[in-house]
């Protein structure tokens, strides 16, 4: 579980909040899968509408401009974010991601490796509302400043509280990993945060960093699956 500490900015996460309170909303029930929908109980952004899929691109571009989230994630196909809200008495129960999700609008499908979070509004303004993941080491709850994220393997369980006031508002999607096995993506996270650290302190050889960039990338060359 890694946090991104800033993949929009608070003017971004304004514009997003503006157009969102602006677009049509749908029961989140039509888009749960399986044993998911008898847990869901939150509401939608219309995905088809222009001003819902000008976001997710919006969204999508900031996937690709921001190093954490590539290192921790090594995204090879990543599902179109969708936008989720959840008033009062809304929470969306234990679950697991499916495994498998055709992309909209296409025959292509991914496999979901890592989930995204990517909370839209600040915690003080709603009470619940939390994102608890199941992990070896008991729950782990999540409740980010707007414009910050958390990434988790899509394997673990998780769940959102129910909301008490306030309204929690939040965009979500699901990647395909060059690297499917979770325990090597962590490793070799770790490796490259450990590699851009001691670029940042400017106290290394560059011949030793060349070598550690050698055995990183040699190693995401062995075990990607494309």
């Amino acid at each position: 579980m890694v946090v991104i500490e800033q993949i929009l900015s608070k003017a971004e996460v304004q514009e997003f909040q503006q157009i969102l309170d602006a677009s049509p909303w749908l029961d989140g029930k039509n888009t749960a899968m399986g044993m998911a929908s008898s847990v869901k109980n939150n509401q939608q952004a219309d995905a088809n509408h222009a001003n819902i899929r000008q976001l997710a691109n919006r969204l999508l571009t900031r996937v690709g401009e921001t190093p954490q989230l590539i290192s921790a994630a090594l995204p090879h196909k990543i599902f179109p974010p969708c936008f989720n809200q959840y008033g009062v008495s809304e929470e969306y129960g234990y679950h697991v991601d499916a495994a498998i999700m055709r992309l909209p609008n296409s025959q292509d499908v991914i496999r979901s490796d890592v989930s995204m979070t990517v909370f839209l509004n600040e915690p003080e303004e709603y009470e619940g509302g939390e994102l608890v993941i199941a992990t070896e080491f008991g729950e782990q709850k999540v409740k980010l400043s707007a414009g910050q994220a958390v990434v988790y393997p899509s394997s673990s369980l998780h769940k959102v509280t129910a909301v008490t006031s306030g309204k929690r508002l939040a965009a979500i999607t699901w990647m395909q990993s060059m690297i499917p096995d979770a325990t090597l993506r962590q490793t070799l996270f770790q490796l490259d945060a450990t590699i851009q650290t001691l670029i940042q302190q400017q106290q290394t050889d560059r011949a030793e960093l060349d070598r550690l960039h050698n055995v990183y990338h040699n190693l995401i060359r062995q075990f990607s699956q494309l």
